[in-house]
């Protein structure tokens, strides 16, 4: 860090704060979050937080489906459930529309469980407006601060403030990291989570026990804190996809689209023939607009209508590994600022655990990603540096990867210059692609989604966009102590190997995993886990009940072992090996809920098994132990 850099720190400040008008407290989005509301927005909000609510049955979502016919037409037909789709279904719903909803394999079976589990705010947007002087930039970072208020005040079970330490080595990265972080601060202004602050290398070791107090031949010179979004991504989308289907959306998970459907005489997509993917059934289903949310799979829905056009997606592999809950404090994550090839790796408490990533390099599309080794060893590599204890290779819990689906540029010679923003346009007529973007902003991105499908197929909607101060299911009623009544209130009956029933305490590990998974939907899986004898952990040393397998085969169109242990549920992304050992009595108890046979069984036992191998926990995968042995 020179001196020179904290100079044109202080200069880019300055003139930002000089472009704005000094009015950096307001947002160019902000004035729209007014938009739509009154009786609609009541409405939508009873219904959505009616303690009472049950999605549509997943029969009944595949006849809506079917019923939308070409005389009579769904207005938008989303392809892909991941967040974006999801995102899109939901505010199309709430602006009147009739909707669908059609994804391959599941809700977040894709990229969206496989993020960093932040809610960025843009600080590294601030970081390159100041040294471009670039007001574009500017703008991102206002836009990113927006949407995570936002996501954090609409999902709050879901949602959370994380502090985050960027350790120091030296004075000037004291000064600069201060200087920067402050200037977000100002920046952030009625947006802000906490200020952000620095705390002395005694402070810090205090607040951080394993942080390095030498690094590179340096004493540490302290730390510089600020505050980030966390969240639980796969539940904030199946959240998303349930919430949807209360406000009037047929979506339907294991539905793949195996071709779209041409009106002959004006060559507009007017459909799309769907598989059901559990049945092996097909259907036709029409639409006045179809709009591609598939993610990394988008350029394979636009090859649907022409086979020669140009790919518009460069993916990119992003790693992340799980390590036991010591190698992080409860409620504080660190920041590696810089590795050896120049990027930002995080090291983040989540769920009871630590998760640490990310890479970014070059891949190719599956369905199954998987991370390499070398990876794996990167990311220790990069966090061995500012820890004092052993690193090891033995300790990764899980490993997995995901596909980021970045939009092309075709001057860009790496990833990381490829734009992280998103895109929508309309190549065919009535077939409308976004793609692109990031989780913090999925929700304005579906905004823009819906905007240009109305365009398209000129739509008639009955209000504007409502999303921005719409809560998702469980969040009303829902308080930070919610979980104290739940400990109170239920017990958790467990049947013993010898088949009698015998009560235990929902105790508080237990009570605040439902109120934070759930939110205020948990008082019904507690009530499951009471009357119907499903209190018992899923694995040892986890709080997942029994009870959680039936709520979310009742409620949440969970349809195999796998929707439950990676996104309903995130055993297998916290401890692959328990997640293991937990699969034959989620296969028993969905086998229940489901009415599947013995075959069945077997089947979904051994396609778990399978999908566990691609998470790279120290058990499942060959590795030379080298360095972190």
């Amino acid at each position: 860090m020179s001196v020179a850099s904290i100079r044109r720190l202080a200069a880019g400040a300055a003139v930002i704060a000089a472009a704005s008008g000094g009015a950096v407290y307001l947002s160019p989005s902000v004035a729209s979050s007014d938009k739509g509301g009154g009786p609609i927005l009541d409405s939508l909000r009873r219904r959505i937080g009616d303690p009472t609510a049950s999605v549509p049955s997943r029969s009944a979502q595949e006849s809506a489906l079917i019923s939308a016919t070409a005389s009579d037409p769904l207005d938008v037909l989303v392809i892909g459930g991941g967040a974006t789709g999801s995102g899109v279904a939901l505010d199309a719903a709430t602006r009147g529309l009739r909707v669908g909803l059609v994804e391959r394999e599941d809700f977040s079976s894709g990229t969206s469980s496989r993020s960093t589990k932040l809610i960025h705010g843009g600080v590294r947007y601030l970081e390159k407006a100041v040294f471009n002087l670039d007001y574009g930039q500017l703008k991102l970072v206002f836009h990113a601060l927006e949407e995570r208020k936002q996501l954090i005040e609409n999902a709050p079970h879901l949602c959370h403030a994380l502090p985050c330490m960027t350790p120091c080595f030296d004075w000037f990265e004291v000064i600069y990291f201060w200087m920067g972080l402050k200037m977000y601060d100002l920046v952030a202004g009625p947006r802000l989570l906490h200020l952000s602050r620095y705390y002395s290398a005694k402070e810090s070791i205090e607040l951080f026990p394993t942080l390095a107090r030498k690094g590179k031949d340096k004493n540490l010179r302290g730390t510089v804190v600020y505050y980030d979004g966390q969240m639980n991504d796969s539940r904030l989308n199946v959240g998303l996809a349930c919430t949807a289907a209360l406000a009037g959306a047929a979506v339907l998970n294991h539905a793949e689209v195996v071709s779209l459907i041409t009106d002959d005489a004006t060559k507009r997509i007017i459909g799309a023939r769907v598989r059901n993917n559990l049945t092996g059934q097909e259907f036709n289903t029409y639409a006045k607009v179809v709009v591609n949310a598939a993610g990394p799979f988008c350029d394979s829905i636009r090859k649907m209508i022409d086979e020669d056009t140009k790919p518009m997606i460069c993916p990119s592999s992003g790693v992340h590994i799980v390590l036991p809950d010591y190698y992080s404090p409860e409620g504080m994550g660190l920041i590696v600022p810089k590795t050896k090839d120049g990027r930002v790796v995080f090291m983040l408490p989540w769920l009871g655990r630590t998760v640490a990533g990310t890479t970014d390099s070059n891949t190719s599309i599956t369905s199954l990603p998987e991370p390499h080794e070398d990876e794996i060893q990167f990311i220790l590599d990069a966090i061995s540096d500012y820890l004092n204890i052993k690193v090891r290779r033995t300790d990764v819990l899980s490993a997995w990867s995901g596909i980021r689906p970045l939009a092309m540029d075709p001057t860009a010679k790496s990833t990381e210059s490829i734009s992280r923003d998103h895109v929508v346009f309309e190549e065919n007529p009535g077939l409308v692609t976004i793609t692109g973007g990031k989780w913090t902003t999925y929700r304005s991105m579906a905004e823009d989604a819906v905007d240009a499908a109305i365009k398209s197929g000129k739509l008639s909607p009955t209000n504007e966009c409502v999303t921005q101060k719409l809560q998702l299911l469980g969040s009303y009623g829902w308080e930070p102590s919610s979980f104290t009544t739940l400990a109170q209130q239920y017990v958790r009956m467990k049947k013993t190997y010898g088949g009698k029933v015998v009560p235990g305490a929902m105790d508080t590990a237990a009570a605040k995993h439902l109120s934070h998974a759930y939110g205020s939907m948990a008082d019904r899986v507690a009530t499951i886990a009471q009357e119907e004898g499903l209190g018992k952990r899923l694995a040892h040393g986890h709080p997942f009940l029994e009870a959680e397998v039936a709520y979310c085969a009742r409620h949440e169109y969970c349809e195999s072992a796998v929707d439950f242990i990676t996104r309903r549920c995130r055993i297998a992304f916290l401890d692959t090996d328990a997640a293991a050992r937990a699969l034959q009595r989620v296969v028993e108890i969905l086998a229940s809920e489901h009415k599947w046979d013995k075959s069945r069984q077997k089947q979904e036992l051994q396609k778990a098994k399978e999908f566990l191998e691609t998470f790279k926990s120290s058990k499942n995968a060959q590795f030379n132990d080298g360095k972190h042995n």
